[in-house]
C-alpha cells in the first residue's frame, strides 16, 4: 500500500536516480527497525536446492544490488535468498547514461547498464561488513575490455575472491550489454569456461573446506538446439544449477511504446512467457538432474506459480519489484507454498 503511494513520485525521477533513492530509503528504514515491524513474507515454503536450505523459494535477482551495499536491508524484506552483482575483477563505470528506461504500460524495463560496479574487492568488503546470515549468491562477470579468449581469467579471479563469502556463485554469460558476452554460451567457449571453473571450484573447496555450488545464467534468446547444447554441457560438467533467464533483446509486447527502441535488455512482464518457455525446455532436457532458478516477468503470485509449474525449483524477482514493491515478495512466497502443498 505504501509503495503504491510512493511510486508516482519515484517514477517522476530518472530510473537510476529513483533506484538509488529507493535503496537509500530502504537502508534508513532498516536502520530504524521499521522493516522488522512490517515483515514482508510469511513463513514457510522452505526448499532444498544445490545442497542448501532456503527458508523460502523466492529470491532477489542479481542487478539490483551490484556492489552488495544494501544486503542487510534487502535481507529484511522476506526473501529466501539474495543474489548480488554482477561484479567484475576491476571497477568499471558501465555504459553512458541514460541507460535505464521504464515502460510502465507494459510493466517493463530496458537497461543497458553494462556491468557498472565498484569491482570485486569492494563487493567483498561490503559482504564482510554485512550482518546478513541468509543464503547469499554472488553473480560474476568479465570486464568489458577483457577479450573473449581471456574471459575465463576474469571469471576465475572473481571466483577466487568471492568463494569464501558466497553460498553459491552465478556465472553470468548472458547479459546483452557487454559486447560479445553471449558468445560464451556457444558450445566450444562454454565447454572451456566450465572446465576451468569446475577445476578451480574443486581447488577452492579443498582450500576453504567448503563446497560452494556454481550456477550458470543463460539468455532467453536461445534456439531449442542451443538450449539442448547448454543443458548437455551443464550435465557433463556437473554444474549445480542453471538460472533462466537474463533480459531479452526481443521487443515483443512493447512495440511502439516510448523507449521501446532503446538498445539494451528488456525485462518485466513482456519477458514472462519466453522465460517460462526456457524453464520448461530445460526441465525436459535436464530431467531433474540440475535444479532450475526461474526469473523473468514475475509480477504476481500467478506468475510465480507458472514458473514453478514449468519446472523451476526457485524463482527470483527484480523488475516486478519496481512496479509492485516489496509486497510482491509476500505474494510470491504464498504462491510457492501453494505449489508445494499441491505437490
Amino acid at each position: 500500500m505504501l509503495y503504491s503511494l510512493l511510486r508516482p513520485a519515484l517514477f517522476a525521477l530518472d530510473g537510476e536516480d529513483a533506484h538509488r533513492l529507493s535503496l537509500a530509503a530502504l537502508d534508513r528504514a532498516h536502520g530504524l527497525g521499521l522493516l522488522r515491524l512490517a515483515s514482508c513474507a510469511p513463513r514457510g515454503s522452505p526448499a532444498q536446492v544445490m545442497g542448501l536450505h532456503f527458508p523460502n523459494a523466492v529470491g532477489l535477482a542479481a542487478g539490483l544490488d551490484k556492489n552488495g551495499e544494501h544486503i542487510d536491508a534487502l535481507g529484511a524484506l522476506g526473501f529466501g535468498f539474495l543474489e548480488i552483482g554482477t561484479v567484475t575483477p576491476r571497477p568499471q563505470p558501465g555504459n553512458p547514461r541514460p541507460r535505464l528506461f521504464r515502460l510502465p504500460a507494459a510493466q517493463a524495463l530496458i537497461n543497458r547498464m553494462g556491468f557498472n560496479n565498484a569491482g570485486v574487492a569492494t563487493l567483498v568488503e561490503n559482504v564482510r561488513a554485512s550482518s546478513y546470515r541468509g543464503i547469499l549468491g554472488i553473480n560474476i562477470g568479465k570486464n568489458f575490455d577483457t577479450p573473449l579468449p581471456q574471459a575465463a581469467a576474469d571469471y576465475l579471479a572473481c571466483l577466487d575472491a568471492v568463494y569464501p563469502y558466497a553460498h553459491y556463485v552465478t556465472v553470468n554469460i548472458s547479459s546483452p550489454n557487454t559486447k560479445g558476452l553471449r558468445d560464451l554460451q556457444q558450445e566450444g567457449a562454454l565447454d572451456g569456461l566450465l572446465a576451468a571453473l569446475k577445476a578451480r571450484q574443486q581447488e577452492l573447496a579443498q582450500r576453504h573446506g567448503k563446497a560452494v555450488p556454481l550456477a550458470v545464467k543463460i539468455a532467453p534468446d536461445l534456439e531449442e538446439e542451443e538450449i539442448a547444447s547448454i543443458a548437455d554441457l551443464l550435465r557433463r560438467h556437473r554444474v549445480e544449477a542453471v538460472i533462466a533467464t537474463n533480459t531479452t533483446l526481443a521487443r515483443q509486447g512493447v512495440e511502439g511504446m516510448p523507449h521501446a527502441d532503446e538498445a539494451g535488455g528488456l525485462s518485466g512482464a513482456p519477458l514472462r512467457a519466453r522465460a517460462t518457455a526456457v524453464v520448461r525446455s530445460l526441465r525436459g532436457k535436464l530431467q531433474g538432474e540440475i535444479p532450475i532458478i526461474g526469473v523473468g516477468g514475475i509480477c504476481s503470485g500467478p506468475d510465480a506459480r507458472e514458473k514453478f509449474s514449468a519446472g523451476a525449483d526457485l524463482i527470483q524477482l527484480y523488475t516486478g519489484l519496481i512496479y509492485h514493491g516489496p509486497g510482491l515478495v509476500r505474494e510470491c512466497v504464498r504462491a510457492a507454498a501453494s505449489v508445494q502443498c499441491a505437490g
